[in-house]
């Protein structure tokens, strides 16, 4: 059996040590500071959680600015499937760009809770539908819909187009 020993000098040890502080000094200096993002105010204090009652859900969607019928129009229980085709995926994209997730809830039962929204603006006389996706007290998924031909789907969130 071989025994090698090497001996860095002294000054090779210094300068790669010199040489490594500079570098994280580098990143220090050069490197912007992490900031979180910043939520508005609206957004944080909506609350997703202990929806038990109709009148929960009213509220809740009272608190986008959407004035519904007293009773939803369709109350619906359903299970999830286990794995996402090319629809439910796209409705999972959709969950996720106004902060909600199904993947999570693949196989899991769910109350869908649909109801007419009276006064959505530029839509007159066009049947609009919310839809509230419910799993023990808690809104896991949901969109605002036209049932029109040239209908539209989009979160909670009014966006500029509709």
């Amino acid at each position: 059996m071989f025994i090698y020993s090497f001996r860095a000098s002294t000054l090779r040890f210094f300068a790669l040590l010199l040489l490594a502080v500079g570098a994280l000094t580098a990143l220090i200096v050069f490197v912007p500071a992490y900031e979180p993002p910043q939520y508005d105010d609206t957004a944080a204090s909506i609350s997703y959680d202990k929806i038990e009652t109709n009148e929960d859900r009213i509220a809740f969607l009272a608190q986008f600015g959407y004035k519904v019928s007293g009773e939803p129009i369709e109350s619906v229980e359903l299970t999830l499937p286990d794995d996402f085709d090319r629809v439910f995926s796209g409705y999972n994209e959709l969950q996720k760009a106004q902060g909600l997730d199904l993947t999570k809830y693949k196989g899991k039962t769910v109350t869908r809770y649909t109801y007419e929204v009276s006064d959505y603006p530029g839509h007159e006389g066009e049947k609009i539908y919310a839809n509230l996706i419910v799993r023990k007290n808690r809104i896991i998924a949901g969109d605002i819909c036209s049932a029109a031909p040239s209908g539209f789907i989009h979160g909670f969130e009014r966006t500029e187009r509709q």
